[in-house]
């Protein structure tokens, strides 16, 4: 049974600028730079049938690429903070693309989030850390500021059910829309190509191989539609 959640994956780079963050406070369990993410949507431990009803059901988000900025650090939890993370800059692009992915899910049948969405990158997880020294560390680290990166594609992780941290793995990658079309081609359909030939021609897995079979499907649909003449009754007699 997958534990699985959707996110966006943070570039190596400001992987490599977060990991220096780490050290300096007691109690905290770092995360590896390389289990970094920023999490959409949670959808947690489901069977296969679910996973592979969330796998398809995320191809049909078509929305474009955009920026995002990590900016300042913080923590998660309202009375005794639980983690150290990463806040992001403002975006509307990001929290509607995260919207979508809640639509989504909540039509295939998963319950709605019950939390407010707070989009960060997680850092560390805290285990007995006095409030004093989160203080001192955030006074001292908390000015991180990062450059701007795109976001050209989301992903479908799957997890182990562990203390936190890791290890992903990436079940299925989705690319959002370019910034401009393909010549010739609508950029939905240009979208969903390029998508396609990215997820199949991956190692075979059980929730690939159920998106690639739904993909064929409808990518021979949609291109004998585009490629089979007009209707008879929508064709013009001779006058």
């Amino acid at each position: 049974m997958p534990r699985l959640f959707t996110g966006i994956e943070i570039p190596d780079d400001i992987a490599q600028r977060l990991s220096y963050l780490r050290g300096s406070l007691s109690g905290a369990r770092w995360i590896s730079a390389e289990n970094y993410h920023l999490t959409l949507r949670f959808i947690g431990d489901v069977d296969m049938v679910t996973a592979e009803a969330a796998a398809e059901a995320l191809s049909r988000v078509h929305r474009p690429a955009f920026s995002l900025r990590l900016a300042g650090l913080g923590t998660l939890g309202t009375r005794k903070p639980h983690t150290v993370a990463a806040e992001v800059a403002a975006s509307r692009p990001l929290m509607e693309l995260q919207a979508e992915h809640e639509r989504i899910l909540q039509r295939i049948g998963l319950p709605a989030e019950g939390r407010k969405y707070t989009p960060h990158v997680t850092l560390a997880r805290l285990r007995g850390g006095s409030p004093r020294d989160i203080a001192e560390y955030l006074t001292l680290r908390g000015g991180f500021l990062a450059d701007a990166f795109p976001v050209e594609r989301f992903a479908l992780f799957s997890s182990r059910n562990s203390v936190g941290g890791g290890p992903y793995v990436i079940e299925q990658a989705y690319d959002l829309l370019p910034a401009s079309p393909v010549p010739g081609i609508p950029p939905v359909a240009a979208h969903q190509e390029e998508q396609w030939s990215r997820n199949c021609s991956r190692p075979s897995a059980p929730m690939r191989s159920a998106a690639c079979r739904n993909g064929t499907r409808s990518r021979v649909a949609t291109r004998s539609r585009q490629s089979s003449p007009s209707p008879i009754s929508e064709r013009r007699s001779p006058s």
